[in-house]
């Protein structure tokens, strides 16, 4: 048996902070964000008989070996407990392709678990909604791996599209897409610019200190939060969408105040030039540090944004509206 699951990468505008369950079970969170067409790819597969080893974990490493509890890859080893293929009678093959680099403020790491986990229910044959996929992450994420994450990433990559995020006290998440013409999502896309700083971290270090700032910030992430609304109701407007790029750079200022880790003297100087070369405004994407950049930028702006930033890798993206979905599934050995 083969399967493989094909699940998006993110991109948040706003909200970020307010989807860490600390705030949003006392404060209720909200986020505005979109899938793009950059995609995690996982293939899971009957391994045939003739090994000594019984899983196959082929990662940034390769793990040949007889035990899940063996294991290195974290979400990996948990995954396949969660879901109960500890006690798997057949050989087990897993493979992880990814179009974008781990670590750098995509929402990879959420990717690669609601990945896993569509294609681990494929494999025994289950279909699973866009909401239970999502929440099984999120569970696999935060309480299984105890890792310092939000629960947006997890959300967006399973739902797919151009989405408002909520999420309530009572640990409720709701989807809201945000029903646009197709010409003014694409008028939307085209002013979007991603750069790839060169670098990666690990997201729960640095969530760790942001969470630990979310008491002392709440004014800041009351101001963030109360951004999302406005941001989608520009996109959902007939004015110039410029205004949006405006609101992401206040947004950007506001989320640099959150915590020291969030911004450094490179991403600094990296946003400066942006500004100066005509971006209306922009962003680090993910927790903070290094990553990816993001930058609105009028059309006309655009080839001297790149001439600016020619040594930082430009990617071209547009976005996805499909969210994780099983692209094979072939149930013979």
């Amino acid at each position: 048996m083969m399967v493989i699951s094909k699940t998006p990468y993110r991109v948040s505008f706003f909200g970020g902070g307010t989807d860490y369950p600390k705030w949003y079970l006392k404060k209720e969170g909200a986020v505005l964000s979109t899938t793009i067409d950059k995609y995690c790819y996982i293939t899971c597969r009957t391994l045939p008989p003739f090994f000594t080893h019984k899983y196959r974990v082929v990662w940034s490493h390769i793990e040949h070996i007889s035990a899940v509890s063996e294991i290195l890859h974290p979400a990996v080893r948990e995954g396949l407990r969660f879901l109960e293929f500890d006690n798997n009678e057949v050989g087990l093959e897993i493979t992880h392709q990814g179009d974008l680099p781990a670590r750098s403020g995509m929402g990879s790491s959420s990717s690669f678990a609601v990945g896993l986990i569509n294609a681990l229910m494929a494999y025994k044959g289950k279909m699973i909604g866009k909401h239970e996929l999502a929440m099984k992450a999120i569970e696999l994420e935060q309480s299984l791996l105890k890792e310092n994450v939000g629960s947006q990433d997890q959300v967006a990559v399973a739902y797919g599209g151009l989405n408002l995020i909520r999420f309530y006290s009572d640990g409720e998440i709701c989807v809201e897409p945000v029903t646009i013409s197709s010409e003014r999502i694409s008028e939307f896309d085209s002013r979007l610019m991603l750069f790839y700083t060169g670098s990666s971290r690990f997201a729960s270090e640095i969530a760790n200190e942001v969470i630990s700032n979310l008491e002392k910030k709440e004014k800041v992430l009351s101001q963030m939060y109360a951004m999302v609304d406005d941001a989608a109701s520009i996109l959902n407007g007939n004015g110039s969408l410029d205004d949006f790029g405006r609101m992401l750079h206040e947004n950007w200022e506001l989320k640099r105040s959150v915590s020291d880790v969030i911004s450094n003297s490179t991403i600094d100087r990296i946003y400066k030039i942006g500004i100066e070369s005509g971006a209306l405004g922009g962003k680090l994407l993910g927790a903070g540090s290094a990553g990816f950049m993001l930058f609105y930028v009028p059309s006309e702006k655009q080839s001297d944004l790149k001439d600016a930033l020619y040594n930082y890798l430009n990617v071209p993206f547009n976005f996805d509206r499909g969210g994780s979905s099983i692209v094979y599934y072939n149930s013979r050995w």
